[in-house]
């Protein structure tokens, strides 16, 4: 197994678990000597899934596989019908 230094994966491609390209890692967050997240400049059309955030920070519990592109879990997505959830009248 070869391990990989933070500075390698700088720039490297961000996809999801489905195969849809996020963006790529701009900066890795530490807490105490433990990678907490990575900051992801999104592209394509992620974008308007963020709100038009130029970037977005996963948990690193959201990586699935760091190799010569990063793959993260779906789930660390908002969901884009999220906001459009409306709340029923008779409640």
């Amino acid at each position: 197994m070869r391990i990989k230094k933070i500075s390698e994966v700088i720039g490297n491609k961000v996809y999801t678990d489905g195969g849809d390209f996020f963006g790529e890692i701009e900066e890795v967050n530490l807490s105490d000597n433990r990678i907490d997240g990575w900051r992801i400049r999104v592209g394509g059309n992620v974008i308007s899934m963020v709100g038009g955030a130029k970037g977005v920070i996963i948990p690193h519990q959201f990586v699935k596989a760091v190799g010569d592109v990063f793959l993260i879990n779906k789930a660390a997505l908002p969901n884009p019908d999220s906001s459009l959830e409306e709340i029923p009248e008779d409640l």
